[in-house]
C-alpha cells in the first residue's frame, strides 16, 4: 500500500498566534500528528523549532503552550500555517494533496506584520502558490526544523534562522526592541 493510499482529510484547528504588535509571521505547512494531538504548533519532541527560536532570541526554550504563546508575543512573532485543510498521510508533507489554503493574506492585511518566513520547502511552495498572489509579500524560505530534516544540524539551522532576528524588524536600529 502506498503512502498516498493512506491519506486522510485533515482540518487545521489551531488559530493563528498573533496580536497587534506582531511584526514577523512564521508559517509552516500543517501541524504534525504530534502537534495535533497536543493542540499546538511544533509539538513533536524532536522538532527543533522552539529550541532554534529560543537560541535566535536569547531566551529560554518555552515548554508549555502558554509559555510558547507568551514567548511569541514578547518577540513580536506571529505563528500559523499555510494550509487550512488537506489530504495527508500522517505528517508527511510529500503526501499533501487537495490543499485549501488558510487566509494568510487576510491576516497580513489586518496586522502590522512586515516580514513573512516559511519553515521548510513545502510551506514555501504552498505559500508561493496560494498566498503570495493575494498578499504580494514574498516569504523568506528557511530550512525545516522538522526531525525529518536530519541533514541540517542544529548549528546549521541556527545560522539560517538568524534571519528572523536580523532581517525582520524585530531589532530596530541601534539595537532597540520594537
Amino acid at each position: 500500500m502506498s503512502l498516498y493510499q493512506n491519506r486522510n482529510r485533515v482540518v487545521h484547528t489551531f488559530a493563528p498566534v498573533w496580536d497587534g504588535h506582531s511584526r514577523v509571521l512564521i508559517l509552516g505547512s500543517l501541524p504534525s500528528v504530534k502537534s495535533r494531538e497536543q493542540g499546538f504548533y511544533y509539538g513533536h519532541p524532536q522538532n527543533r523549532f522552539w529550541k532554534v527560536l529560543a537560541a535566535v532570541t536569547g531566551e529560554e526554550v518555552p515548554k508549555t503552550i502558554e509559555q510558547k504563546k507568551d514567548f511569541l508575543m514578547r518577540q513580536r512573532i506571529a505563528l500559523w500555517d499555510v494550509i487550512a485543510s488537506c489530504e495527508i498521510s500522517g505528517s508527511s508533507d510529500s503526501s499533501i494533496r487537495g490543499v485549501a489554503p488558510a487566509d494568510v493574506a487576510g491576516l497580513l492585511q489586518m496586522s502590522a506584520i512586515r516580514k513573512v518566513f516559511v519553515n521548510g520547502a513545502k510551506a514555501g511552495q504552498l505559500y508561493d502558490r496560494y498566498i503570495l498572489p493575494d498578499s504580494g509579500i514574498p516569504a523568506v524560505r528557511l530550512p525545516s526544523t522538522s526531525p525529518a530534516n536530519a541533514a541540517w544540524s542544529f548549528e546549521r539551522l541556527l545560522t539560517q534562522w538568524q534571519k528572523v532576528r536580523e532581517e525582520d524588524g524585530i531589532i530596530e536600529e541601534e539595537g532597540k526592541r520594537m
